[in-house]
């Protein structure tokens, strides 16, 4: 039978925040500022393109102080990508002073917004003296977002994939993120938007795994076997019995 967990990691982009607008539309208002005209919606499609296309953001064998300019290079790949597929990167006189700035906005509160259905849950799962990490493929500016956004508060830990040299799927990170609190994988629960990186890593962790499926994605063949939740207002209050088990 599912105890009452240990600790409880959620995702972080698409799960406690999102995107303002889109990013497209925060590229191209940048881009206008630099005097570059691009169509915003054609920009985000490129980007998720970019983005679907790049290899995971984990720097494995990289030293701790080359994180944070890896992290620069690999995220100045997409944007740089993205550009150039609505033919607009060659307008750009010094595309690394245009992005630099473009960068440190998005460690930032002002191109994120919280989910209404996140504050509550947390106060709620902190009071009950349950531990919540955050478990997250993004980079080290997640630090400064979890601040601006009034959300660290909540979290006794953070793991990221930049950091740990594993992005999820893949179980490497989960296992740092459990070494974080001591806790074995059945003790844990995973909550995140991603049925591929959130649920598929969690089960390969064989860490309990409840998808947050915000928007209605059309369920995956096997998805009778996971606990779904569409906001966290629907996660039943720590009752093991309400969760589906598959360990």
């Amino acid at each position: 039978m599912l105890l009452q967990p240990q600790v409880i990691f959620i995702d972080a982009v698409g799960t406690l925040f999102g995107v303002q607008g889109s990013v497209g539309e925060i590229y191209s208002q940048f881009a206008a500022q630099a005097g570059v005209e691009v169509d915003a919606q054609q920009l985000n499609r490129a980007f998720i393109k970019s983005f679907l296309a790049a290899p995971r953001a984990a720097f494995a064998g990289v030293a701790i102080a080359e994180i944070p300019q890896q992290e620069l290079a690999w995220w100045r790949a997409i944007a740089a990508a993205s550009f150039s597929q609505v033919d607009a990167l060659e307008q750009f006189g010094d595309f690394d002073a245009f992005f630099q700035p473009l960068f440190e906005h998005f460690a930032t509160a002002d191109p994120w917004f919280v989910y209404a259905d996140v504050p509550k849950i947390l106060a709620e799962w902190q009071a009950a003296g349950i531990a919540i990490g955050v478990l997250s493929n993004f980079d080290s500016r997640l630090h400064k977002v979890l601040q601006a956004l009034d959300l660290a508060q909540f979290f006794s830990s953070v793991t990221i994939s930049t950091a740990v040299g594993f992005a999820k799927p893949e179980p490497g990170i989960f296992a740092a993120a459990l070494a974080e609190h001591d806790c074995p994988p059945q003790a844990a629960w995973h909550i995140g938007d991603s049925w591929h990186e959130d649920v598929g890593g969690a089960i390969a962790a064989r860490v309990q795994p409840i998808w947050l499926n915000r928007h209605s994605q059309p369920l995956p063949e096997n998805a009778a076997a996971v606990t779904i939740i569409h906001s966290f207002a629907e996660l039943p209050k720590l009752k093991p019995s309400a969760l589906k088990q598959l360990f």
